[in-house]
């Protein structure tokens, strides 16, 4: 059995090299001499079937367009002139300020954002306004100095503290001119047309429904509300509750504007003592077989309440001795020369306080002070917290629709796919199968092992099932040299010193180093084994592997498997018919290059966890279905890529380098005269930074190479996490794959936008290419909701990603050494994959 079938003799081979054509380094590179500015739409598409459509948008008219919004910036201080950076405090005081103060204020209805701005239909009296205003806490507030144990407490006061019903809390709030906004800018974009005012005053509008549903007691999440309603709550088990709403928004759209309404989920820690919580989480029965590096990670920034005092506070880390080994030095209030002593946390609560500790004494303290200054709580007084017509819209003039908007699309063709032996894929519904089909480039499966971490899975029968199913696809996979079973009591081992003691089995019994290793995991989410073994693989041995957790296997668990397998060892499972002619519009004439860009952020929570920025490029052009991936840290929360471009010394040590040069060697050495600029992740006020920041940094690769090189660029934004669905009047059905809506606000699932266009795509050509894009995904038999590359950068980040735990060291990211950029902070730097895996897809 031949490995490749003779497909491979069927693609086109790459265009012949142009005689004298090498890649050059530019001594300099020039900026451009303006800022670029997005392009104009140059028309609609009018290939598809039309389609009537309704959508989750209402439209919004207006009365009255005359009036003026003016913003205040809000400055709130404590009655000690120090600043209010406690979250959820501010609307509280502005509630009691507009109460208090009515008639000052001319009894003027606030737009409050809950942090610093505010907005009036209309001037306040004064440009400037102070006021104090005195509002009752009853639950939470600031530790005093004196508060808790760790901040050396003589417990006098804590007692006294303890049985006030409430504090009073005294703030003081200066209300300063800002600007001043015309509604009929909101006029404007009810036209569909924009002003420099257009997004401003939809943002007013937006605070004015958000503080629509704060009113009606409900949690806001961002651009979502919640209602404290019991059919609204969802146990999903581990400690964590799911929580139904709504997400609502004003857009601007082509025609017009509109408020968006979606339903929305989020997820809450379910309320109850911390205890609860681990066990829960853990899905464990006793304290005792708590494991407290996870519940660190778990409980870090989480709110909690301490009993008896029943005050708010956030948990920043645990003590890293036990409740009755812990020690702090507690002061007497009575004593003479300012006596103290040293006492334990379990003590000091029992003796000093006394509250009767049944468990705590054996577990870790919970510190919710700082990490130089801990202010130490036994886990047992601890509670999670439980978060139980706007007239502002009427004075604006504003009414909104009670139906949703009529829009017309069109349902594109799907393209054609090939499989082997020249054979055709049928879709349906944007779905297809290999039943009695062979991969149109298949690889073989030699000189490979398997290694083993899991007690219940029976590898023999994977094995010989997984060998069966390949040669079925086309795919020779040998016999593995051998099966590598975990010793047992290795199991409750630390995930690193797991993966060496592997590594050691396999480098001492085997006769050489393994072209691919296929390692079965306990578990199918979360196992900690996955990031060591995919960094020892990929990163230190350049060994392809596949990570499986099979909990059924059938011919589509292995079909799904034998999938990324062939992808990653370098073959292809499908292509597209206009891959193989060569016909894609723009793209098959000149060689042209794609590229998938992503930004990959920490968990919330984790606000100092670096950043990880992945670029996917194709390559073997004029194929659009193969890539290869580079990727980078960078510092945390920050969206836009810094190392795309990145010169050291007489070197660019950049993404895009990396990926010009593979598209260069595996292209015939052809440079790319064409680039096409997949983004992912920014929203509509990054756009500028996109187009003059980062596509600048790829002109700057570009020119490094080869100072008189001018490929034409083209940017494109796809937006995935936005709320406007369609929906088939009448029908219960999904929108048809390949549905289109470009004339009247977005498509659905991704809205595309383009930046920057020097190619000069038509819309049609433009539509097919994207539709196209969402059908050579590798790793599975669907069409996929966004381009490949886009989905491609997003897997090579959270994988490369997993390397290194940055949630475990992020307590102490400032001690490790790493890079750093303007206005950043250093990050370390990930490890750089093997030579042997740069140019694979790993990431499959």
């Amino acid at each position: 059995m031949e490995s490749h079938n003779g497909e491979a003799n069927d693609l086109p081979p790459p265009p012949p090299l142009i005689a004298g054509v090498e890649p050059l380094k530019a001594d300099e590179t020039k900026m451009p001499l303006k800022p670029r500015s997005l392009v104009q739409r140059n028309g609609f598409g009018r290939k598809g079937q039309p389609i009537k459509l309704i959508t989750n948008h209402f439209k919004v008219s207006l009365v009255n367009a005359e009036e003026f919004f003016y913003h205040y910036y809000v400055n709130l201080k404590y009655e000690d002139d120090t600043p209010v950076d406690r979250k959820g405090s501010g609307r509280k005081v502005i509630e009691k300020l507009q109460q208090t103060y009515a008639a000052e204020l001319a009894n003027k209805d606030f737009a409050y954002d809950g942090e610093k701005s505010l907005f009036t239909i209309g001037a306040l009296p004064q440009v400037k306004n102070e006021f104090t205003v005195v509002v009752e806490d009853f639950s939470t507030g600031k530790t005093p100095a004196n508060g808790s144990p760790g901040n050396d407490s003589p417990p006098g006061s804590d007692r006294k503290r303890v049985r006030r019903p409430y504090n009073t809390k005294t703030y003081k709030v200066e209300l300063s001119f800002a600007a001043k906004i015309p509604m009929s800018a909101i006029s404007q974009a009810l036209r569909g047309q924009e002003s420099e005012h257009t997004q401003e005053a939809i943002r007013v509008i937006d605070i004015i429904l958000r503080q629509h549903s704060a009113k009606q007691g409900c949690l806001l999440v961002r651009q979502s509300f919640f209602h404290n309603n019991p059919s609204n709550f969802v146990d999903l088990g581990g400690g964590v509750v799911g929580c139904r709403g709504f997400h609502s928004s004003f857009r601007a759209t082509q025609s017009g504007l509109s408020l968006n309404i979606d339903v929305s989920t989020t997820m809450i820690v379910k309320p109850g003592p911390v205890i609860d919580f681990l066990l829960d989480n853990q899905k464990v029965g006793d304290p005792s077989m708590i494991d407290w590096a996870k519940a660190k990670r778990a409980l870090k920034n989480l709110r909690i309440k301490i009993s008896p005092a029943n005050q708010e506070q956030k948990i920043v880390g645990l003590s890293e001795r036990t409740c009755r080994e812990q020690l702090f030095t507690l002061k007497h209030k009575n004593g003479n020369n300012g006596d103290s002593e040293e006492i334990t946390v379990y003590d000091y609560f029992v003796k000093q306080r006394g509250i009767v500790l049944q468990y705590s004494g054996d577990l870790p303290c919970i510190n919710v002070g700082k990490l130089k200054r801990p202010t130490y709580f036994p886990i047992e007084v601890l509670q999670r917290s439980n978060y139980d017509a706007e007239p502002m819209l009427k004075a604006c003039g504003i009414t909104i629709a009670r139906n949703f908007t009529e829009v017309d699309g069109r349902v594109l063709q799907p393209p054609k796919l090939k499989a082997g032996n020249g054979e055709d894929i049928f879709t349906r519904n944007g779905r297809w199968n290999f039943n009695n089909k062979r991969l149109i480039r298949a690889c073989s499966v030699e000189k490979w092992a398997v290694v083993n971490f899991s007690a219940r899975c029976n590898v023999r029968d994977l094995v010989r099932d997984l060998i069966k199913c390949g040669g079925m696809k086309g795919i020779m996979v040998d016999a593995p040299f051998a099966v590598f079973d975990e010793n047992p009591s290795m199991r409750r081992s630390p995930a690193i010193r797991r993966v060496e003691d592997m590594f050691e089995q396999v480098k001492t019994k085997l006769p050489g180093a393994p072209k691919f290793l296929l390692c079965v995991l306990a578990e199918r989410k979360n196992s900690d084994i996955y990031g060591p073994w995919k960094k020892k693989c990929l990163a230190e041995f350049g060994i392809v592997t596949q990570c499986v957790a099979p909990t059924r296997v059938n011919d589509q668990y292995l079909t799904n498997v034998l999938l990324k397998i062939n992808a990653k060892l370098g073959g292809m499972n499908s292509l597209l018919q206009i891959e193989t002619s060569p016909a894609i519009p723009l793209v098959s004439k000149v060689p042209t290059i794609i590229l998938g860009m992503d930004v990959s952020h920490g968990s919330p929570g984790h606000s100092d966890v670096p950043s990880i920025a992945a670029v996917v490029s194709s390559r073997e052009w004029p194929l659009i279905s193969k890539y290869r991936a580079s990727v980078r840290t960078q510092s945390p929360k920050m969206e836009m890529i810094d190392s795309l471009f990145k010169p050291r010394e007489a070197e660019d040590d950049g993404l895009i380098r990396e990926c010009l040069i593979d598209f260069y060697t595996s292209s015939g050495k052809r440079k790319p005269d064409q680039v096409i600029i997949f983004r992912d992740g920014v929203s509509e006020s990054q756009f500028n930074q996109v187009l003059n920041i980062e596509l600048q940094q790829i002109i700057e690769a570009c020119k490094f190479l080869d100072e008189k090189w001018n490929p034409k660029f083209t940017l494109i934004i796809a937006q995935k996490n936005h709320h406007t669905k369609f929906f088939i009047p009448g029908k219960p059905d999904n929108v048809p794959p390949g549905t289109v809506v470009d004339n009247k606000g977005t498509t659905r699932p991704t809205h595309y936008h383009i930046l920057h266009d020097e190619i000069g795509f038509s819309p049609d050509d433009l539509q097919e290419l994207v539709h196209s894009l969402s059908y050579v995904y590798q790793r599975s038999t669907t069409a996929i909701s966004v381009v490949a590359p886009i989905c491609y950068a997003h897997l090579a980040a959270a994988q490369v990603g997993q390397f290194i735990k940055f949630d475990e060291m992020s307590e102490t990211s400032s001690s490790h050494g790493g890079h750093t950029s303007a206005g950043s902070v250093p990050v370390q730097e990930l490890p750089r994959l093997h030579e042997k895996v740069r140019s694979s897809m790993f990431f499959c």
